[in-house]
């Protein structure tokens, strides 16, 4: 167990996914995404999430979602409408289909630093 977590229900599951948009369709996307994302809200275990766009490629986001258990994303939400729904919304943008990583919290900083 980390120094940090006090028991397992502490464990906070980061979702780690880079989208590589086709080129000329960010404007697009980022409006689907925006259109879509109320539906990952409603998801038992979800937390919270971000998309950020890459500086250095426009065609490159990374979305971190935050979850309470792996199962809430793996099963939950990949199992429920809202997800076939959010697939219709965004996935044809991709290109490469997206991987998809999760991990949990070993460390961390206080902030500011002490």
């Amino acid at each position: 167990m980390s120094p940090l977590q006090q028991n397992d229900s502490e464990v906070i599951i980061l979702e780690v996914t880079i989208l590589d948009v086709k080129p000329g369709q960010e404007v697009g996307f980022e409006r689907a995404f925006a259109q879509a994302q109320d539906t990952i809200a409603s998801i038992k275990g979800y937390f919270y999430h971000q998309l950020q766009k890459r500086l250095e490629k426009d065609s490159r986001y990374l979305l971190l979602v935050n979850w309470e258990t792996l199962e809430d994303h793996t099963e939950g939400f990949r199992g429920s409408e809202e997800y076939q729904d959010r697939k219709r919304l965004l996935h044809h943008f991709y290109d490469p289909f997206p991987e998809v990583d999760h991990y949990t919290q070993t460390l961390i900083s206080s902030f500011p630093p002490e």
